[in-house]
Formats: structure tokens, sequence, C-alpha cells
């Protein structure tokens, strides 16, 4: 099982609907707004890496408001 950090950057006004929109994904474990560089950190499970890099390319990114997103892999 692989574990990721997604830090989401949204655009102006938009975080709290896309909030329940990455929650509402099926890999998503849990999702949060934050104050920082990004604007919601999301985790997610997958049972590879391509798995949850399709997530985010295909699912997170395809949602209207999101400008960019960062992910990292959970080591250990």
């Amino acid at each position: 099982m692989v574990h990721a950090f997604i830090m989401v950057k949204t655009a102006a006004g938009k975080s709290e609907g896309l909030l329940a929109e990455i929650r509402g994904l099926e890999s998503v474990a849990d999702a949060h707004i934050v104050a920082g560089n990004y604007d919601i950190i999301a985790e997610i499970d997958g049972p590879e890496v391509y798995d949850v890099l399709e997530t985010v390319s295909s699912s997170v990114q395809g949602l209207g408001g999101v400008s960019d997103t960062k992910t990292y892999i959970a080591m250990g």
C-alpha cells in the first residue's frame, strides 16, 4: 500500500467546495484546509505509486478551481 500527501493550491474562494469534492474521491483517506503556500492537504492511499499518481493527475487536477498540486509519497 502506498500512502501520499497531496498539497493542493486553489483559486480564490474555492477551497471549501473543493475540500468536499476531494474528500469524496475514492482513494482519499482524509483532507483538510490549511494555512500556508497550499490551501488543502489530502491523504491518499493506493495499491501502487501509479495508482496514487493517477488519482492526482486524473481526479484532483481535473477539478475546477485547482491551480496546482504537489505530491509527497510517504516513505515509512
